[in-house]
């Protein structure tokens, strides 16, 4: 048999070359002297809290000014656009005004009652033409079947037929709605229907007949 080739017993050498000063300094700071530099003295940390602290409280102020003024802003503009709004309201009755004046100052020996009549009839159209331009509306539901979310019942009427049963038969006092919201409802009578005697005879079952 041949010889068997003769193993190597020479151990390797693993150790690391040992790294000259300027070596260590161009690997940059080890990690202790990494973690040294994150920390900071307590003083210094101190007067960057405090600093921070004051930061925030000035934009605190700034931001609670900024919002008192822009409330007081905003009430000023709504009360602007509120007195806006009456004066036109206002601007559209003078006329009104100016015609009930004249009529208060008519000479009665020199006035009619018709045409009295006439020219208060004139201002009150005039006037709720006004109104309704800026979103008045009247209510007047005579001849309408009865709503009690726009009318109120004062009384009750008898009522001619049963198709009028329910239905307003007379208007004491108008109604009013703004804009599509009730001011007032109009105040009325309504019409209720009652058979006459002999249909309602008429209308019961026979005597002798049992009710299924």
């Amino acid at each position: 048999m041949g010889k068997k080739p003769k193993a190597e017993t020479a151990a390797l050498d693993v150790t690391p070359p040992a790294l000259e000063p300027a070596a260590i300094e161009a690997e940059g700071p080890t990690v202790a002297q990494r973690a040294a530099a994150l920390l900071e003295p307590a003083d210094q940390g101190v007067a960057r809290l405090e600093k921070e602290l004051a930061d925030w409280k000035d934009r605190a102020l700034r931001a609670s000014a900024d919002h008192e003024n822009f409330r007081k802003r905003a009430a000023r503009e709504r009360d602007e656009m509120w007195n806006r709004g009456q004066g036109e309201v206002i601007g559209r009755i003078l006329e009104v005004v100016d015609d009930l004046a004249r009529v208060a100052h008519l000479d009665p020996a020199q006035t009619t009652a018709a045409a009295l009549h006439e020219g208060m009839g004139l201002v009150e159209r005039k006037f709720l033409k006004a109104l309704e331009s800026v979103g008045l509306e009247r209510v007047d539901p005579a001849g309408q079947p009865f709503d009690p979310h726009s009318h109120e019942a004062v009384t009750t009427m008898p009522a001619a037929s049963a198709d009028s049963d329910h239905t307003v038969g007379a208007v004491f006092q108008h109604g009013y709605r703004f804009r599509g919201a009730l001011l007032r409802p109009a105040r009325v009578a309504v019409l209720q229907w009652a058979a006459p005697p002999e249909e309602a005879a008429a209308s019961e079952p026979p005597a002798g007949e049992a009710a299924l």
